[in-house]
């Protein structure tokens, strides 16, 4: 038998997808936000998932206990109740972990299985709504789980791509609460009748919207106030793009950038890491025409190449457009990076790397390849031997490229791990090191198809740093920082990924 009134069923239809969407909303926002901040997101979406999906299981057996002639009411208080939590999630939790960072995984699971629990007991309780109103019983499953998939689906997909790099965690979280709010005004006014004291739900909901959409209007401002709490300087840019959180900080002359929470340069002392990551291969490189540069995207490495008479083209292929659009527009950031964006050597191309090496033909008499470090299994196949095999089909066969390859004191395993690779790949190696004051002890790899190297004696330009002694230094490795035995990276193992997190767990606090 099928309902009698065509508008309710309607709006629980719109409403199951709307619940559906935040539901998964709210997953996706705690996943990334704790990948963002604790890193590693392979375990914190993993974790994050298994947790919120468990927190569903409890809250659909306890709907069971909910009574019939309360569904419709609960339903409500429910997604008053989601609306709120789910709404706050993003802002709370990013202020947490900037004043209170001790609690923040207690907190953080803890809200994950509140609202996992609350989220699990609104599909049980709108099929209950359907089948008290005599919906058959195909027809009601049916219904609410195409609407349930459905929802999931769009907002798998508009996350990414929409609603984190446009709105950011925190106004997404806020949206979102306000759709939780809307279904239940919408469910309180359509069933009135049914719905115990529905002026008062209506109004109470209607107070909580105007509180979250207050928070989505300061949304920016609260991020704002929590990471000025973690990174203790003024933020002169902020933005989470597609692919990475960026964030540049001011402190007198000094200028930080940090991609998802760790430091990638200081401006006071930068000009050691890419001295030391650059000169000493552009000066075994004298007949060095044309160079390729993967990552990079502050174009601090590209100023450096950009030194050299004899360079006619650089080629930089960056992933995220707006790394290379910041440094390219931004008048302070320019000057740091001598408007190398703007030199008509350049070429810049934002794609995967890996993608671009296996599209593109072209091959080049230098390779610096500066990407940030393997805290995660995306960032680990850009370190890997099939991408260090590409690699080798760019170079020219006199041609040298150097590779980051994080601190060798400080993630030893992850260091080694990279020059094995590169070993495994092909390459002949010379592994080096220098200190950098904001990073310690820093490490990279130069790598051939060519047998013979010797660290430069002199530089044709004038170094901050860089002399013979200096360079002589970097190419000695002192008794505690040894090679040590260690797999090469395979894509099928990311050995690289699991070094480098068992390396830096002893390190950071």
């Amino acid at each position: 038998m099928r309902s009698t009134s065509a508008l309710p069923d309607r709006a629980l239809i719109l409403s199951v997808f709307i619940v559906a969407s935040c539901g998964l909303a709210y997953e996706l926002i705690a996943g990334a936000l704790s990948s963002y901040l604790l890193g590693d997101s392979i375990l914190q979406f993993s974790s994050i998932i298994g947790c919120y999906l468990f927190a569903m299981g409890i809250g659909s057996h306890l709907s069971r206990y909910v009574k019939d002639e309360d569904t419709l009411t609960r339903f409500v208080d429910i997604e008053m109740l989601v609306g709120v939590l789910g709404g706050i999630s993003a802002a709370f939790l990013f202020l947490v972990f900037a004043w209170l960072s001790a609690p923040f995984r207690t907190v953080l699971y803890a809200l994950v299985l509140v609202l996992g629990i609350l989220v699990g007991m609104e599909i049980p309780l709108v099929m209950r709504i359907f089948n008290a109103r005599q919906t058959e019983f195909k027809e009601l499953v049916s219904r609410v789980l195409t609407f349930d998939y459905l929802g999931a689906l769009v907002v798998s997909l508009l996350f990414p791509l929409v609603f984190a790099p446009r709105l950011g965690l925190s106004r997404t979280g806020f949206l979102f609460g306000m759709s939780n709010l809307a279904v239940a005004i919408w469910t309180t006014w359509i069933f009135r009748h049914e719905v115990k004291n529905a002026r008062q739900r209506v109004l109470g909901a209607a107070m909580l919207l105007c509180l979250l959409a207050a928070g989505f209007a300061v949304g920016e401002k609260l991020t704002y106030i929590a990471e000025k709490g973690l990174y203790g300087d003024e933020i002169i840019y902020a933005k989470t793009t597609p692919y990475q959180r960026l964030v540049v900080t001011r402190w007198k002359d000094d200028l930080r950038l940090y991609i998802n929470g760790n430091l990638q340069f200081s401006s006071r002392d930068e000009y050691r890491y890419h001295e030391g990551l650059v000169h000493p291969l552009m000066e075994s490189s004298p007949w060095a025409q044309s160079v390729l540069i993967l990552g990079g995207g502050d174009g601090l490495a590209l100023r450096e190449v950009l030194r050299y008479p004899n360079i006619k083209h650089v080629t930089l292929v960056d992933l995220d457009h707006a790394m290379t659009d910041l440094f390219a527009t931004s008048d302070t950031l320019r000057q740091l990076n001598h408007n190398s964006f703007h030199d008509p050597r350049v070429t810049v191309i934002n794609q995967d790397a890996g993608r671009w090496l296996e599209q593109s033909d072209g091959v080049f008499d230098a390779v610096i390849v500066d990407f940030p470090d393997p805290s995660s299994f995306g960032l680990g196949k850009l370190y890997s031997v099939p991408l260090y095999r590409l690699l080798a089909h760019h170079l020219s066969e006199n041609g040298y490229a150097v590779i980051q390859s994080t601190s060798p004191f400080f993630a030893p395993h992850a260091y080694w791990c990279i020059d094995a690779t590169l070993r495994e790949a092909g390459f002949n190696t010379w592994p080096y090191h220098l200190y950098v004051p904001s990073f310690g002890e820093w490490g990279f790899v130069m790598a051939s198809k060519r047998r013979d190297f010797k660290p430069p004696q002199h530089y044709r330009l004038p170094m901050q740093y860089l002399n013979a002694a200096t360079t002589q230094e970097m190419f000695t490795f002192p008794p505690d920082m040894q090679r040590i035995p260690v797999e090469p990276n395979q894509l099928n193992n990311q050995s690289l990924v699991r070094y480098f997190e068992q390396d830096w767990d002893q390190v950071i606090r």
